[in-house]
């Protein structure tokens, strides 16, 4: 998550604020908020800002390696401090402020065990990605540079496609001409 895009206003939101308010209408267990450019004292500051935060459903972990080591990183610090009774992990971006409530729903409902769900939109992958939690060791594996795409030939047979109608699954807020376009 880049300073940016993180303390960036949205509809009176920053942008991370926005994407948790959608993922708190969602059926999800708790959400756990990787940070790293940004401190957690700076993003438990943002989000308890907003009326509607349930902090009981989320928690905040650190990621040390957010400047080399891209998402996979991310993903990495994040399942840790997952609970034990967690089957699956959905993979959201902090900074894709267009995300929506139907799409989390579809991708949740194409869940089975065993499986990395990917949203996709004119055969390209998006996010939310949802990873069941026996994929975790091969994902955990990976490089750090890699992605879910790029994993071996045995996690392939894992990968399930959801075509959705909407390229918000494919946008995310890098930079100040990202941001216009997400405000306008």
């Amino acid at each position: 998550m880049e300073p940016t895009s993180c303390c960036c206003l949205l509809e009176r939101r920053t942008v991370l604020a926005q994407v948790i308010c959608v993922l708190q209408s969602c059926p999800l267990g708790e959400i756990v908020v990787v940070a790293g450019a940004t401190s957690i004292e700076k993003v438990e500051e943002m989000l308890g800002r907003y009326p509607g935060r349930k902090g009981s459903d989320f928690r905040f972990v650190y990621n040390p390696d957010y400047a080399t080591g891209e998402m996979l990183s991310s993903i990495q610090a994040g399942w840790p401090a997952m609970r034990d009774d967690c089957q699956a992990a959905l993979i959201v971006l902090g900074d894709q402020p267009h995300i929506e409530r139907r799409i989390v729903d579809q991708v949740i409902a194409a869940y089975k065990p065993s499986t990395v769900v990917i949203p996709s939109f004119n055969r390209h992958g998006g996010h939310p990605i949802l990873i069941d939690r026996t994929c975790w060791p091969e994902v955990l594996a990976l490089p750090l540079n890699a992605n879910c795409e790029r994993c071996s030939v045995p996690m392939q047979d894992w990968l399930h496609y959801v075509e959705v109608d909407t390229e918000t699954i494919l946008r995310d807020v890098d930079t100040p001409e990202d941001y216009g376009r997400a405000i306008s």
